[in-house]
């Protein structure tokens, strides 16, 4: 009997990887394909659509900590910003290359991470969530005061970017900046299902579900959330790099308080660890937001706060969540039918 129930999990464990990978790559196929349909249907708004783009990567990177580790922060703009802000300054100096850029912007905000990881891992719960509030409003702070390297207030404008691959110009409808940042966009979170479906990333989850087990099981906790917020900046980082790229300036908005915020709130309403509920969030909440705030410029927040209320009283587990129930109802009904 034991044979054969060892059996029975043997062959049922590669059957459901299986369906995992395939349903990711529906996922992905989906995403591209929004994406696709975004450039067509809306010509005239591919600004605002890659500004979503870079969005959607802060909140991809906020999921990591807090959906897939349970780190509470409400400083993840802090990693955007430092991506932003490195990017603006190496092309202040000369680097052009759009590819380079990135890359700054990734190392800058994995650097970032490095140190707000460090910072806040010392503490635990309403601690850490504090924390992580004084690390975005210093980091804010020291982003005002360094004017001769971030303009300050003025923020860093102008920003020339070279061609891509030195054939795509960015042009002034943004057609290169959104298939450039749709195309970062399928990489990362191609990249990000692999960690998150590693054995660090199940490590990750469960040290989030009962990290004193994890601890009594041998595996050091500390490194293993540190390694993860370096991942999430060089994410937010690549993120901000793009919104530096694409709007060729760096304000401190980049490295807000509200942006974090607005992050969270993003991430809660599509959904904590899945990834998904990330992009289902942040394009719900700025499609909606922009749509309402031209319908109504002086109370749309009160709109955006409702629409916040009754999806999170509808489906406390975001809108991905929402999803996941409708489609399974849907297969036991099918299931059902004689």
């Amino acid at each position: 009997m034991q044979f054969v129930a060892q059996t029975e999990r043997m062959t049922a464990a590669p059957v459901a990887g299986r369906r995992r990978w395939s349903r990711d790559a529906v996922g992905v196929i989906l995403i591209v394909a929004a994406g696709v349909a975004g450039y067509f249907l809306f010509p005239d708004s591919l600004a605002l659509l890659t500004r979503i783009i870079a969005v959607a990567l802060l909140v991809l990177s906020l999921d990591l900590i807090v959906g897939y580790c349970g780190v509470a922060s409400l400083g993840q703009a802090t990693l955007f910003g430092a991506g932003a802000y490195a990017a603006g300054i190496a092309c202040v100096n000369g680097v052009t290359e759009p590819l380079t850029l990135i890359a700054i912007g990734a190392v800058a905000g994995a650097a970032a991470g490095l140190v707000m990881g460090a910072i806040m891992l010392r503490a635990h719960g309403l601690a850490q969530l504090v924390l992580s509030i004084a690390i975005v409003q210093l980091a804010h702070e020291a982003a005002n005061k360094a004017s001769a390297y971030t303009g300050g207030s003025d923020g860093l404008a102008g920003l020339f970017v070279g061609p891509l691959f030195g054939v795509f110009e960015f042009d002034l409808w943004g057609q290169t900046a959104y298939l450039f940042g749709l195309s970062l966009l399928v990489a990362v979170f191609i990249i990000l299902k692999f960690v998150v479906s590693s054995p660090f990333g199940m490590l990750c989850r469960g040290i989030k579900e009962d990290p004193i087990r994890i601890r009594a099981m041998g595996a050091f906790v500390f490194p293993v959330l540190l390694k993860m917020f370096v991942i999430s900046g060089a994410v937010a980082g690549t993120g901000g790099a793009l919104a530096a790229i694409s709007t060729q300036v760096v304000g401190l908005d980049s490295v807000s308080f509200e942006l974090s915020a607005n992050a969270l709130v993003m991430l809660v309403l599509g959904g904590l660890g899945t990834l998904y509920g990330a992009l289902i969030g942040t394009v719900i909440f700025m499609g909606f937001e922009h749509v309402v705030s031209a319908i109504n410029p002086f109370h749309w927040m009160t709109m955006v706060g409702a629409l916040l209320i009754a999806v999170v009283l509808a489906a406390p587990g975001g809108l991905s969540d929402l999803l996941d129930q409708i489609s399974a109802g849907k297969k036991r009904n099918s299931g059902g039918r004689p």
